[in-house]
């Protein structure tokens, strides 16, 4: 079981200034992520411990990471 998320949640309030250019990296690092079949993401599921967090979501994160040459999970984080 993994933990819920949605690309579309919103929590904090946005600074309206700071917003994604419609060609920016980050779509597309999304576009690729999500057309993975839900199938390839099953042999991470545990059913016991903490719920995880979405290898999808995982994934997103660390290809956007690449995109701007930060290799380094204490730099990610």
């Amino acid at each position: 079981m993994f933990k819920h998320y949605t690309m579309n949640q919103v929590i904090l309030p946005l600074d309206l200034e700071i917003k994604l250019q419609e060609n920016d990296i980050a779509y597309t690092v999304n576009e690729l992520v999500e057309s993975i079949p839900e199938e390839a993401f099953d042999r991470f599921l545990r059913d016991t411990g903490c719920p995880a967090y979405h290898p999808r979501m995982m994934m997103k994160i660390i290809l956007c990471a690449y995109t701007q040459s930060v290799f380094s999970g204490r730099k990610i984080e």
